[in-house]
């Protein structure tokens, strides 16, 4: 005898019936086949919604019910045939006058109560289980219709009702003796108690029926056939790379559907389980696919979790109070306030000091538990022994369910350093003595990053999923998304990084997918979408809660900056090319180092110094293998040093200033460049990395451009650098007289900096710096009369975006 059950979605339609039956036909070429079958998907919801309107005297459950009776008249019209189907129409015809008459009293009563619910529901597997034997009739199998209120006897707890298994067991031995069926068609879900009235078994009860007849009848295997793939390691709804559980056992299956795995009802288990019959999940729309073996003892894996589950809808009391150290009975009365209420407790932890209590309940629960602990302890709480109860909804349980956890030291390790460098914050812990599943009690809202955050640890060890979301689709921006996309295949080769870039936002626009963009038709796609502010951009990052999340700044817009501090609060990393926030105010830049240390978020700015050059990886590199950097010298700016290594008085410098920014060395601004503004950034950023405490009104900035240069707009900066030609072919001759070269210098040492213009004699280390190019010289404990040099292009669009793609890979790996 093999049990094959159905849920609503495999017979939600008259095709996804034959789907099903002709499972059942092959399924029969083994031995007698009892097809358990459940309403017609959504068919019970819609029974509960026309009751309750009929209870709130709301006429319109006359309309439900009218188009319940068309959908089931029409799944009969498609399955059968003539005298079949004028037969199969008049029955559907008659139970739907039932349910109307039913619907009629609960209309005049203004009232549903539960055992007349009871009533209403057991409609939907009546009429699909009928319909059904019908349609096997049609297609040759021998089959029947078995009633389950004639086999399932249970007590009167009308909603989920309990089951006498004794009496129970004696009732299907019918359906073993009779040889006559291939197949025994019965409605899932319902029961009768003793007297014979109609109960049922509480949602997904149709998996229960399939067990409990499956037990009783000793069958070779019991099938639940549903719309996946047997059991997921995570739900696949929140985790699209959750793939199929090949085989597990029934405890590792008890402990994921319980936390609310989908595919199986938790009851369901213990019947077969009890018996060590075989249960098998597979999927009615692909039914040649392997699907879930749930076995007594499945063959030993190197998988040390099975599968991620979660339940939502979680709200934690918490008991608390000095007058509890020490006392027995508290937690007696605690569990026993909220039994009286038929409160069903989730998880439980209690401090080893015994100062509190903290168990989760349904959210629903909240407010009847609360109202029943406090009136138990009114007399502690009003001498102030204990604290009222206190409740924190809004929760979820995301756990961890494998055997092979026990005895597996770093697990726990695991689980909280994934999701803490997440930034998902971990309420409340529960492990039992099995080490079966790690529970942890999380926002409701972290939920899906958490349960992706987890997979990915505990089952994609190939690669890591990173979120980019890039502000400043310019210059460099528009580079660094061209490097993107060339070296999508690298990364996941060589460094097991998938990138996904999630949205792209420019001043005008912002273009949005979390799938991840395409990112060789962005422009076009970028140039439709809509606009968004800085602030609504931010909140978009944080709203998406994606793990793993990026944020790149590739602009330098001073408002940016402010983005930086909400997102590194909540787990974000920050990219930085933009140097306003390392720049600004001391306060404000260990603000950001500080959130970025507590919050597990990178906060990187390479880019600030150098475009692409690893200045400040090497600093930092110094400094925390505890050397220590005495003095810097460097060429910072690589438009001044392209200006005056191209600038030799033949050709206006006003020219050679309009060269370096056409070929993109310069800010937008170039004056920011010639006056040396920002040159003094990058020595603060420089001298606050090696320790400094330092502003920017501390640098001495020595400009060598005539006031009225720094005047008007960009236009008006150009006019007045070839009307002030001669100053600079001074400053040109003076230095080729003496033979040295024109550099722009930044000096750090002893805790001061300066930057200005200098010549730079032959032998000097500044000396030979061509081009665009950038040099650093540190001067440390361990560098003391060579310095270690840092050197190469520091300036461009595309060595910078590099710059900021390796501080995107390594912000990834960190």
């Amino acid at each position: 005898m093999q049990v094959l059950k159905f849920g609503g979605t495999s017979v939600a339609s008259a095709e996804n019936i034959r789907k099903s039956l002709a499972i059942v036909a092959q399924a029969v070429a083994q031995g007698p086949v009892v097809m358990v079958v459940s309403a017609l998907g959504g068919t019970t919801d819609a029974l509960i919604g026309a009751g309750r309107a009929a209870a709130a005297a709301d006429a319109g459950y006359r309309d439900a019910l009218a188009q319940l009776h068309e959908r089931h008249r029409t799944a009969a019209q498609e399955l059968l045939a003539g005298a079949a189907q004028h037969e199969k129409l008049a029955a559907i015809a008659a139970q739907f006058g039932e349910i109307q008459t039913l619907c009629d009293g609960i209309f005049a009563l203004g009232e549903l109560s539960p055992r007349t619910l009871d009533r209403l529901m057991s409609y939907g597997e009546l009429l699909s289980s009928r319909l059904i034997a019908a349609a096997a009739k049609a297609q040759g199998l021998a089959a029947g219709w078995a009633d389950a209120r004639q086999l399932i006897r249970t007590n009167s707890r009308f909603g989920a009702a309990e089951v006498d298994l004794a009496t129970t067991t004696r009732q299907v031995a019918d359906l073993k003796d009779s040889t006559a069926r291939q197949v025994w068609v019965v409605p899932g879900f319902i029961a009768a108690d003793a007297h014979g009235t109609t109960t049922t078994l509480g949602r997904g009860g149709s998996d229960y029926t399939a067990a409990l007849l499956a037990a009783a009848l000793d069958a070779e295997k019991l099938e639940i056939w549903t719309d996946v793939s047997g059991m997921m390691t995570a739900d696949p709804r929140l985790v699209r790379s959750a793939r199929p559980i090949p085989r597990i056992s029934y405890q590792e299956a008890m402990e994921l559907s319980h936390f609310g795995a989908k595919v199986l009802y938790p009851p369901t288990i213990q019947p077969v389980m009890q018996r060590g019959i075989p249960l098998w999940i597979k999927n009615t729309f692909a039914s040649t696919d392997a699907g879930t073996l749930v076995e007594v003892a499945p063959p030993r894996t190197a998988a040390v979790v099975q599968g991620i589950s979660s339940i939502g809808s979680l709200t934690l009391l918490n008991l608390e109070g000095s007058g509890m150290v020490g006392i027995p009975g508290f937690s007696m009365r605690l569990f026993a306030a909220l039994a009286r209420e038929r409160i069903n407790v989730v998880l439980i932890t209690q401090s080893s000091s015994e100062h509190s209590i903290c168990v989760g309940v349904a959210a629903h629960d909240t407010d009847p538990a609360q109202v029943a602990v406090d009136e138990e302890f009114a007399t502690e709480i009003a001498a102030g022994r204990i604290e009222p109860l206190r409740p924190e909804p809004d929760l979820a349980i995301v756990a961890l369910v494998g055997e092979n956890m026990k005895d597996h030291p770093g697990i726990s390790g695991k689980l909280f350093g994934a999701l803490g460098q997440n930034g998902v914050n971990i309420r409340a812990i529960a492990q039992g003595a099995s080490e079966k599943n790690i529970s942890t009690v999380i926002r409701a809202a972290d939920v899906r990053k958490a349960i992706n955050v987890l997979h990915e640890a505990f089952f994609e060890a190939t690669y890591k999923l990173v979120n980019l979301f890039i502000l400043g689709p310019g210059n460099v921006g528009g580079k660094l998304l061209g490097q993107l996309a060339q070296q999508q295949a690298h990364l996941l080769e060589n460094l097991g990084l998938r990138v996904r870039v999630v949205a792209i936002a420019s001043s005008r626009h912002c273009l949005v997918d979390e799938q991840g963009l395409d990112l060789t038709a962005w422009p076009e796609a970028l140039a439709a979408a809509p606009a968004q502010s800085l602030e609504e951009f931010t909140q978009l990052i944080i709203g998406h809660n994606l793990r793993n999340s990026i944020f790149v700044d590739v602009t330098a817009n001073p408002d940016a900056a402010r983005c930086y501090a909400p997102l590194l609060a909540k787990s974000v990393a920050v990219v930085a090319c933009n140097k306003v926030a390392a720049s600004s105010d001391y306060a404000s830049y260990a603000r950001l180092k500080s959130l970025s240390k507590e919050f597990n978020a990178s906060f990187l700015f390479e880019t600030n110094v150098g475009a692409g050059l690893p200045v400040i990886g090497t600093l930092n590199d110094l400094t925390r293998s505890g050397d220590v950097v005495r003095r810097m010298e460097a060429v910072l700016s690589g438009t001044l040093n392209f200006v005056f290594n191209n600038y030799d008085g033949t050709r206006l410098f006003a020219d050679v200033v309009r060269q370096a920014q056409a070929e993109g060395y310069t800010e937008p601004d170039p004056r920011l460049d010639l006056s040396g503004s920002d040159v003094a950034r990058k020595i603060l950023i420089l001298a606050r990395e090696a320790g400094e405490v330092m502003e920017m009104s501390d640098i001495e900035i020595d400009t060598f451009l005539p006031p009225a240069c720094l005047e008007g707009d960009v236009e008006a900066f150009y006019t007045q650098l070839a009307a002030h030609e001669s100053h600079f072919r001074a400053l040109y001759e003076a230095a080729a007289v003496t033979g040295t070269r024109l550099k722009f210098v930044a000096r750090y040492a002893d805790g001061a900096a300066a930057v200005g213009l200098q010549t730079i004699p032959p032998g000097h280390d500044l000396y030979d710096l061509r081009g665009k190019d950038n040099v650093v010289l540190f001067f440390t404990d361990r560098y003391v009369e060579q310095p270690l040099v840092v050197k190469g292009a520091g300036a461009g669009a595309e060595v910078t975006a590099s710059g900021v793609f390796a501080d995107i890979v390594r912000a990834a790996r960190l």
